[in-house]
């Protein structure tokens, strides 16, 4: 499912490329080259159809993405890759050890010196 949602978004990015390249733009874009359209069903009516597929195609791809997202498969490795710490000690440690002795503080000097 997920590889057909993403050929269907390349199509329909393909598609919205080519849409958004007929549009009239202020230089008058590849939509003044089509005289015979023109004619037949007026300048305002196909900038206006043309307005309405783009939206609907940029609408179309923004609900394929949401929707490839959902169906996206899952990692290949469910493990992660970092080891986990252990939990439980699994060896006993040495506790008849005794402590370092602490130094000798050192003496103090004598008042009259």
């Amino acid at each position: 499912m997920f590889v057909v949602l993403v050929i269907l978004s390349l199509l329909v990015a393909i598609l919205l490329i080519g849409v958004v390249l007929i549009q009239k733009s202020k230089g008058g874009g590849l939509s003044s080259t089509f005289a015979g359209s023109n004619q037949i069903m007026g300048v305002r009516r196909t900038n206006s159809v043309i307005e309405k597929m783009t939206w609907s195609l940029a609408g179309a791809l923004a609900v394929l993405a949401i929707l490839s997202t959902f169906f996206m498969p899952a990692a290949l490795t469910p493990t992660s890759r970092v080891n986990a710490t252990a939990t439980e000690q699994t060896q006993g440690g040495n506790f008849d050890t005794q402590a370092p002795a602490a130094p000798a503080a050192p003496a103090a000097p004598a008042a009259g010196e």
